[in-house]
């Protein structure tokens, strides 16, 4: 969905806009100016998001000095927007640099310029500008399994797959009985709101959505028992600015996804012998975006559900790169962090595999698992 190859594909992505909208169940009280955004006191670097050197007039022009002569103006818009939701959120200067083809003396020298620069209070409050710490409140319903549903978007949104997944954790919850509320709000992510929920789903999150505060808060719900389940773009970024959530949470970092074409029939195998394998078919067909990812989630102590059969379609990225997996293709998996439960399932680009009869069947038994704390993770 976001590779770095994005470029040929650039007009038939979809952005929206991500401001905190809540369900009516929800409302939010804002506590006022961010104050602990990631990234907030950090030099300007090749690893800085491209979106801050893109606010910052000096840092851009000194971007625009070294890059090759005419590198911006040739980037689809949506790598330079200067709002979120913005591309410009999940990729550093060190890729833009790469894609431009620079060589390392010349990407240490822009470093070395961009480093010098100071960083003003200015700096930090738009850093600071594209999180929240609007707190929601909540009206859920008594006695059933609670589950709140994360829509916060600064990267990538791709608001038909967003929205599909969306009415489909609104009818499942109808069908199963869980009180479901939606928010755009990062503020949600502090111990006591978290603590009215058996579970939290992020629904194609893309971008650095949490400030350091959050994100603690969210690692301490994780570890003390708390479910999370990820849907398709909310481990498809190609860069990220906080490595736990990547590298312990998901357990594998985005590598990318099939072009020629973009979507692509094969055959899903189910691991019959994992806990969620329950009313499942020993395969199917199906065709999605495929995501391949740099690493097997397996040698995190990921334990695979799905996976994919690589000798029935084409494996090729956006820059020609192989994206097999060595015939050992993980697609969806879980996974315990401390006594918390982990689903994450990389399907879900077409709107329509969130109505497919067996891929409901499978959302439905991770988002179960993921509920039900009796399923304990040993800690």
């Amino acid at each position: 969905m976001r590779s770095l190859l994005f470029a040929s594909g650039a007009s038939a992505l979809v952005l929206a806009s991500c401001a905190p909208m809540d369900t009516p169940s929800a409302t939010a009280m804002a506590t006022g100016p961010v104050t602990d955004c990631p990234l907030r006191d950090a030099p300007f670097s090749i690893g800085s998001p491209l979106y801050d050197v893109l606010l910052n007039p000096a840092a851009k022009a000194v971007m625009e000095k070294h890059l090759p002569e005419g590198a911006m103006a040739k980037m689809p818009p949506i790598f330079t927007r200067s709002e979120v939701p913005s591309f410009a959120t999940i990729l550093d200067l060190r890729a833009v640099t790469g894609m431009a083809g620079m060589d390392a003396a010349k990407m240490a020298a822009l470093d070395a310029e961009l480093r010098t620069l100071p960083v003003s209070a200015d700096d930090q409050a738009k850093r600071c500008a594209r999180y929240d710490n609007d707190v929601p409140t909540f009206s859920l319903e008594k006695g059933k399994p609670a589950l709140l549903v994360f829509e916060k978007i600064n990267g990538f949104k791709d608001t038909p797959s967003v929205d599909a997944a969306h009415a489909a954790m609104e009818a499942m919850a109808a069908r199963k009985g869980w009180s479901i509320v939606f928010t755009q709000s990062g503020g949600a992510f502090n111990a006591k709101t978290l603590g009215q929920f058996d579970a939290v789903l992020w629904n194609n999150i893309s971008g650095d959505v949490l400030t350091l505060g959050q994100r603690a808060a969210f690692q301490d719900y994780l570890a003390k028992g708390g479910g999370y389940v990820g849907l398709h773009g909310s481990a498809g970024d190609p860069t990220y600015f906080w490595d736990w959530y990547p590298d312990t949470l998901i357990g594998a970092r985005f590598a990318g996804h099939p072009s020629k074409p973009q979507f692509q029939e094969t055959r899903v195998i189910v691991n019959g012998e994992h806990v969620l394998a329950e009313g499942l078919p020993t395969e199917w067909r199906m065709t999605d975006e495929w995501y391949a990812f740099k690493t097997n989630p397996k040698a995190s102590g990921a334990t695979v559900l799905l996976s994919l059969d690589e000798s029935l379609y084409n494996h090729q990225g956006y820059f020609g790169e192989d994206l097999s997996m060595g015939g050992d293709h993980p697609i969806a998996w879980t996974k315990c962090i401390g006594k918390g439960r982990m689903f994450y399932s990389a399907i879900g680009h077409m709107p329509e595999t969130y109505t497919h009869p067996i891929n409901a069947r499978v959302m439905e038994n991770g988002m179960d698992w993921a509920l039900n704390k009796k399923n304990a993770c040993p800690g």
